[in-house]
């Protein structure tokens, strides 16, 4: 919701140094932003961003201790996020979704494989010069992408840049699965050594307040159920003409596209060997979506389920317009037993919902 973050407070950075006590322009301003939303920063924003502003009061001198923000969803971390790469005074600065990113990392390492250090060559591809890097809505289940982890953030670390994460999780909430979360340790001691976990608290879900949804595509599109015939004239869906896309040159059918608009069957995009990389390069191409077809998730396998929280991370974070057309109501369609699924219950619970004989507006 980096939008309406005003070029101004690009500046913050430079006088936070000169500041005395360094948070206070930080903090007011966020206060401000805050107040103009009609609410009021919770302690645990504060003390965030008190902590941002003393890194970037050492950023300059090369000192700056890297931040971990976790917390519970719709708390603001990737709004105070967003607000401080404003503010951080260097060009060589990339915000990144963390599910991009590691899209990307593990495409890289397969074209480098051959190297001798295929992930340095892969950073240097991804990062270049980069000296301030934000991952937001950073979590990792899969026990390959978590020995890879551990040589990232070494890899990181050595060339001296400055990470912001933020998390639903505490870092010993990562990979719970009790069959491999001891191999994870070493990650969750390093985040704790290199970095300041800090959690972002407070009970307002800030996700929820009308004045966040005005400014976002996604809070626009609907969950439609059981999506009737009425129901699906309403929303003018085009008529099925099913194409097979091209995806990473891989086949994915798709039931009909108009312009950037696309239907798109949710056993196609998660009952089937799907992955991040190909909802981004699709969200890339299509501004409005139509899923169809979800009933339960609770019965679907829980690749079945991983892929469809990553779909909605996604589609959510490329503020692209959704509506899903389930069997069910949404409360009913939410099932299973994966931790990120609050994650899902949260972002999906804020489209329009439409039952039998409901108006869609």
């Amino acid at each position: 919701m980096s939008a309406w973050i005003p070029a101004p407070l690009r500046q913050l950075g430079q006088r936070l140094r000169a500041a005395a006590p360094q948070h206070c322009e930080l903090l007011a301003w966020f206060e401000d932003k805050a107040a103009s939303r009609g609410y009021q920063l919770s302690e645990g924003q504060r003390r965030v961003i008190r902590s941002m502003a003393a890194q970037l009061a050492q950023l300059e001198e090369g000192q700056p201790r890297s931040l971990y923000l976790y917390g519970s969803v719709g708390r603001g971390k990737s709004w105070l996020l967003d607000g401080f790469f404003q503010a951080v005074p260097v060009e060589a600065k990339q915000r990144l979704h963390f599910h991009d990113f590691f899209a990307r990392l593990h495409q890289g390492m397969h074209q480098h494989r051959l190297l001798d250090d295929a992930l340095g060559a892969t950073l240097d591809e991804l990062l270049g010069g980069c000296r301030v890097l934000c991952f937001d809505e950073f979590h990792v289940h899969d026990i390959g992408d978590a020995m890879l982890l551990t040589r990232l953030f070494n890899a990181l670390f050595a060339r001296g840049i400055f990470l912001l994460v933020t998390s639903n999780y505490a870092p010993e909430g990562l990979l719970p699965n009790p069959l491999y979360h001891e191999r994870f340790l070493p990650v969750i001691r390093l985040i704790h050594s290199s970095m300041e976990v800090l959690e972002v608290g407070g009970d307002t879900d800030f996700r929820s307040l009308p004045a966040n949804r005005e400014h976002q595509r996604f809070t626009q599109g609907h969950y439609v159920w059981p999506g009737d015939a009425a129901q699906r004239q309403a929303l003018k869906l085009p008529d099925q003409q099913p194409v097979v896309l091209e995806v990473n040159k891989r086949p994915l059918r798709a039931l009909a596209i108009d312009g950037r608009r696309v239907v798109l069957a949710f056993d196609d995009l998660c009952e089937k060997a799907t992955a991040v990389i190909d909802y981004l390069v699709l969200a890339g191409q299509y501004d409005e979506w139509v899923i169809e077809g979800l009933d339960d998730l609770a019965e679907c396998s829980l690749a079945a389920q991983q892929r469809f929280v990553n779909l909605v991370d996604v589609l959510y974070d490329q503020d692209r317009q959704v509506t899903v057309i389930g069997t069910r109501p949404l409360a009913q369609s939410l099932g299973g037993p994966l931790a990120d699924l609050m994650r899902t219950r949260s972002r999906l619970g804020q489209l329009h919902q439409v039952g039998p004989e409901g108006a869609i507006a």
